[in-house]
């Protein structure tokens, strides 16, 4: 024991501080471990058996990724409606547009990165891989049409590679004493209050919710709805797809809001799951379908 002859300290706990990501908070709980109780000797050989797995867990960031692969989209897409003027005036505009959207670009994503670092959920480097992997994963979306072009058995197949290959992957870590959901028990065991315990940050969270955007996204490009809004004529007209981009961000906003319950590890991964997979769905499929009904011209009725 650190204190054996006088009372522990009283440690303020936080709802970050249980968070159950595989990041730098993992030296909060053996750190716990040792004040309130544990071995000194059993915790730090479990520091020092986990210190170089720490560099590694939570690489890359999720929320850089996601943030960089999202606004990469934005800003080139913008970029390429720009690169479409001829004259010289023209020209100029495009280079003050290029100039001003890659700005706000880099300010937005050194913004996440320094968040990330600065409450303890990163290391630099992690959140520097986020950012180049996002930009990557966006290139490659635009550059591999039969991402659009695939059925949906093609998606259906792809999951259940995805899930196998991890599952797969998780396993083989486990043989070599690597346990990648460590951090849960020792959450539950140590949070003052179990609200707090963010199952949502652990790795199989982050698979459940990728897989289902995946399958989401499968049935709504192989949805009537999709062909019917996004690939007819109103595909191709600006005031629908400005319609589809405010509605999308305010139902976005209303996905968010929805919270799903933590106490059940398996019953928060089906959710997940399907949550994940509605998102992709509603977006692509369900507000364009929408919004190519509101659009389309009603047609008179002959006497």
């Amino acid at each position: 024991m650190i204190y054996p002859n006088q009372s522990s300290p009283c440690l303020e706990q936080f709802p970050i501080t249980c968070e159950t990501g595989p990041d730098p908070e993992m030296l909060d709980h053996l750190c716990c471990e040792v004040i309130l109780g544990g071995s000194s000797a059993a915790s730090y050989t479990n520091l020092q058996r986990r210190g170089p797995q720490r560099f590694i867990e939570g690489s890359p960031s999720g929320h850089a990724m996601g943030s960089s692969c999202v606004w990469y989209v934005m800003v080139t897409a913008a970029l390429s409606y720009t690169m479409r003027w001829k004259d010289e005036s023209a020209i100029t505009l495009h280079r003050l547009t290029w100039s001003f959207l890659w700005s706000v670009f880099w300010i937005i994503q050194i913004s996440v990165c320094v968040s990330r670092v600065f409450i303890a959920t990163h290391f630099p480097h992690q959140v520097i891989l986020g950012v180049i992997g996002g930009m990557l994963v966006a290139e490659a979306f635009e550059h591999t049409p039969a991402i659009q072009t695939a059925n949906l058995g093609t998606y259906i197949k792809t999951n259940l590679f995805l899930f196998i290959f991890a599952l797969g992957f998780y396993l083989l870590l486990k043989l070599i004493d690597v346990d990648l959901l460590w951090s849960v028990p020792k959450a539950k065991k140590w949070c003052a209050n179990p609200d707090w315990i963010n199952i949502d940050t652990t790795p199989f969270a982050g698979l459940v919710r990728n897989l289902g955007a995946l399958f989401g996204l499968g049935l709504g490009i192989n949805s009537e709805m999709f062909i019917m809004s996004c690939k007819g004529t109103n595909g191709y007209k600006m005031s629908f797809r400005l319609l589809c981009i405010a509605a999308s961000l305010v139902t976005l906003q209303l996905f968010d809001f929805i919270k799903l319950p933590t106490h059940t590890e398996y019953l928060f991964y089906v959710l997940s799951f399907c949550k994940s997979a509605a998102i992709p769905l509603t977006v692509v499929a369900l507000i364009p379908y929408c919004m190519h009904l509101l659009m389309r011209p009603t047609e008179k009725k002959l006497n």
